[in-house]
């Protein structure tokens, strides 16, 4: 893959073990300051906030100036960040605004970080590549968000919040030592120098006039609110002695990274698994059987039935991801991928916060299990309703009719909307790219 890539790869590594840490554990943390829904929802919602009021600017400004450089300081950002929350801490005066306010400020850091990595990515690998690079990089995330990070978080809250939080700002802080390392030009060519505003039009606009690239995002943020409400208010059916299944901390951590065994399973053999049965067919049927799986919890609310499940849905939800990205980075011009990516995830990603307000209003209201059910449910009814127009013929003609335009194509010009474009799909689940 080349220099650049291994060290992409290798801060993706160290990151994303900070985020398994930060993820888990400000989670385990809110749990000790209080046991309402909906306040345990405010956490999820905060960090995700950013998404939506940020997302567009950040994928303008990826399309100005280096990647790598603002993925830096965006991790360097986090650690800061993170170190800060953990002082207060270790002082004892952390709260729950406290905690609120940091979720908030790192996932400002994360929009930038995210939206960047994204665009940087066809520029250190071959685009032939992409699939089998970004396989290995959601195997990586996975791995350290998982494997390392939660299981390492269930372990570091036994010494304190400022443990938990002070590890992952030491990990990014290494990361964005470690992106120093990729070598190559990380910058458009002709970088635009309109205002922000108008750069940010053309990827609205070329988004939107794209068909494929318009359905997935708006399906991935239906899927993505239902998610949201799902997860947000998941570790409160799990863990403690008075929740459903009954797990400690340290077991919740085992629990995540089960979900990640799958999920590396899954990244690693999309693109083998797409040769074989098609791609559409993979991303249809890992999309329903990911739905479906949300259910078990609360029709099987024990431990082994839970660990099975969180396998399945790791598995599932990272193949369809691998696809997914792939096909939207051969699909986009390199001077237009920054604002196209952004937009997208403004869609996929900004339904986030909603989706987690929705479930702790909805937990506090009517119950945990009533979250559960009717996000399982909006799941399924949407990967029924958009499979009918999906077929291998159309997915085809789509990406067929844009290997021209990547090439030639002015960044202010849509793909026509008279060209095929099938409607696809995009799982998401609390450890996933979702976007």
């Amino acid at each position: 893959m080349g220099r650049s890539f291994r060290w992409l790869w290798t801060a993706s590594g160290l990151s994303n073990v900070g985020d398994g840490v930060a993820i888990v554990g400000v989670a385990l943390i809110a749990v000790t300051l209080t046991r309402s829904p909906l306040l345990i929802s405010l956490v999820s919602a905060a960090a995700a906030l950013p998404w939506l009021l940020l997302t567009l600017h950040a994928g303008a400004l990826a399309d100005r100036y280096d990647r790598r450089r603002i993925m830096v300081m965006a991790n360097w950002t986090r650690a800061g960040v993170l170190a800060a929350v953990a002082l207060t801490a270790w002082l004892g005066v952390l709260n729950l605004p406290v905690l609120v306010a940091g979720a908030f400020l790192i996932g400002i850091a994360e929009v930038f970080a995210d939206t960047s990595a994204q665009s940087v990515l066809p520029m250190a690998v071959p685009r032939d590549r992409l699939a089998s690079a970004n396989g290995r990089l959601i195997a990586v995330q996975t791995v350290g968000n998982n494997f390392l990070g939660a299981p390492l978080a269930g372990l570091l809250i036994g010494f304190g919040a400022a443990a938990t939080l002070g590890a992952p700002a030491l990990l990014y802080a290494v990361a964005g030592l470690a992106l120093l390392g990729m070598r190559g030009r990380f910058r458009v060519e002709n970088p635009s120098t309109r205002p922000l505003r108008a750069d940010i039009v053309d990827g609205l606009r070329y988004l939107w006039s794209h068909r494929v690239l318009r359905a997935l995002s708006v399906f991935a943020g239906v899927l993505n609110f239902a998610n949201a409400a799902y997860f947000a208010v998941f570790v409160l059916w799990v863990v403690g002695e008075d929740s459903r299944v009954g797990l400690s901390p340290g077991g919740y951590g085992v629990l995540a990274a089960t979900l990640a065994f799958g999920a590396v399973t899954g990244s690693l053999l999309a693109e083998r698994l797409a040769r074989r049965a098609g791609q559409v067919r993979v991303l249809i049927t890992a999309d329903l059987a990911n739905s479906i799986l949300l259910l078990v919890p609360v029709l099987v609310p024990n431990v082994a039935a839970i660990g099975v499940t969180a396998v399945l849905l790791g598995a599932t939800n990272a193949a369809s991801n691998v696809l997914l990205v792939s096909l939207r980075q051969r699909l986009v011009p390199e001077e237009l991928l920054g604002r196209v990516h952004a937009t997208n995830r403004l869609i996929a990603m900004g339904a986030t916060p909603l989706g987690a307000a929705a479930g702790g209003l909805l937990g506090a209201v009517a119950g945990l299990p009533a979250v559960f059910c009717a996000a399982a449910a909006l799941c399924i009814v949407a990967v029924a309703v958009v499979s009918r127009p999906v077929t291998t013929r159309s997915v085809s003609a789509a990406e067929a009719a844009a290997q021209p335009m990547t090439a030639s194509t002015p960044a202010s010009t849509p793909i026509p909307a008279s060209a095929p474009a099938p409607i696809l799909t995009s799982t998401s689940t609390s450890t996933s790219d979702r976007g």
